[in-house]
């Protein structure tokens, strides 16, 4: 796919808060691209100004090789989808969904074949003159899409268009969406803080966070080989360690972790021995047994005793104390009640997992550890406690 929406280079500030520092990005046609950050991280910032609705401080936006960051919006074949739907609450559906191509001078037999082509596309021809405050929110994003779309704009821009849905209808909204980009095929940028939404819709992310772009790339990349630990602690879940390279055979290294043991480590980075490293190991990626497995060579293996269990159905979550280190563990279920013995609170435990399920982080920051999932209160007291007597 062509490149065909281009940040370059644009910083923004309001007063003296920097919203965006130097972010560019490409957006390939056709695709869904997502800027996936928490509150405060410009990502509504810069798809205000793609529309047009902010100027930039410096930098540019090249939509389809034409460079549009001084245009007005009306010039910029883009249109937008807010999070509160906008519709216009006088008119009925069909009247809502018509409006753009009214004020364009539309003939009237032309404006209702195209309102009744994207009724069908968003399964709402039966609520054609029906009031817009007589639908259920569903039905009104899905009532704003198709009134955005009609105009056949070159990108359609989502701010947080699910955010006011319950779980339900946002994950059935969700499959909407992706079935609504297979029929127009236009490029989609969509904002959200919501990491599901991002990983389950988008063929490409932006994670943002303070005004940079911390990490682009699809899906399983982001999720699989973060860059940094903000990435790693804000996609899904994780455990991160801190240890010195004492030995180095390619492509594998050993970590030695105070604390906790020595690790094989899968080296993509290149890390040389002596240097201090840190690395990521998502919950899932640990084996959870109650006796001590056989491994083959490039595992590793270490002995805990579980604090905290979170029985989620398909999963069980459970924190396993490992000398100075608490570590998240996700234990998948195919049939839970014929499981081996069920693991509880205090079974002493064995941790495996493979050298390649380590992955080094190119920037640490010890702020982002506040983004991990920990157990409450009175459960990280007792294992505080237990360590101080430890010691």
């Amino acid at each position: 796919m062509e490149d065909f929406l281009v940040f370059e280079g644009i910083s923004k500030s309001f007063g003296s808060h920097k919203v965006l520092d130097n972010v560019s990005l490409t957006v390939k046609k056709g695709e869904i691209f997502s800027l996936l950050g928490p509150s405060g991280c410009g990502k509504t910032t810069l798809l205000r100004i793609c529309a047009g609705l902010e100027e930039p401080d410096c930098g540019r936006v090249i939509l389809n090789g034409e460079d549009i960051t001084r245009l007005s919006p009306n010039m910029r074949q883009v249109n937008t989808v807010f999070q509160n739907y906008a519709l216009f609450p006088n008119l009925n559906v069909f009247e809502n969904i018509a409006f753009g191509l009214r004020i364009s001078g539309v003939k009237e037999k032309v404006i209702k074949e195209e309102v009744f082509k994207y009724l069908e596309l968003i399964q709402l021809t039966d609520h054609a003159y029906k009031r817009t405050d007589k639908l259920s929110g569903g039905q009104k994003q899905r009532v704003a899409i198709a009134r955005a779309l009609i105009n056949k704009p070159n990108v359609l821009l989502l701010d947080e268009p699910l955010a006011a849905l319950d779980l339900k209808l946002r994950q059935r909204m969700l499959v909407d969406l992706d079935n609504i980009h297979d029929e127009v095929g236009i490029t989609f940028l969509y904002v959200t803080h919501d990491q599901s939404e991002a990983m389950s819709l988008s063929d490409n992310i932006a994670v943002l966070n303070e005004g940079l772009v911390e990490q682009v790339g699809t899906p399983a990349q982001i999720y699989e080989a973060p860059r940094t630990s903000f990435v790693a602690a804000f996609i899904g879940d994780t455990n991160f360690f801190e240890g010195d390279v004492v030995d180095v055979d390619e492509p594998y290294s050993t970590l030695h972790i105070d604390g906790f043991t020595d690790v094989t480590v899968y080296n993509d980075k290149k890390i040389r021995k002596g240097e201090r490293v840190y690395i990521s190991i998502r919950p899932e990626k640990f084996s959870v047994s109650i006796q001590k497995p056989e491994l083959p060579e490039k595992y590793n293996i270490v002995k805990g005793t579980v604090k905290e269990i979170i029985y989620l159905g398909y999963h069980t979550k459970y924190w396993v104390k490992v000398n100075e280190y608490l570590i998240e563990t996700k234990r998948l279920h195919d049939r839970y009640m014929l499981d081996e013995k069920i693991i509880t609170w205090g079974d002493e435990v064995w941790l495996s997992w493979h050298a390649d399920y380590c992955y080094m982080l190119e920037q640490y920051k010890l702020e982002d550890e506040a983004l991990l999932t920990l157990p409450d209160e009175e459960i990280m007291a007792e294992i505080e406690s237990e360590s101080e007597q430890q010691e």
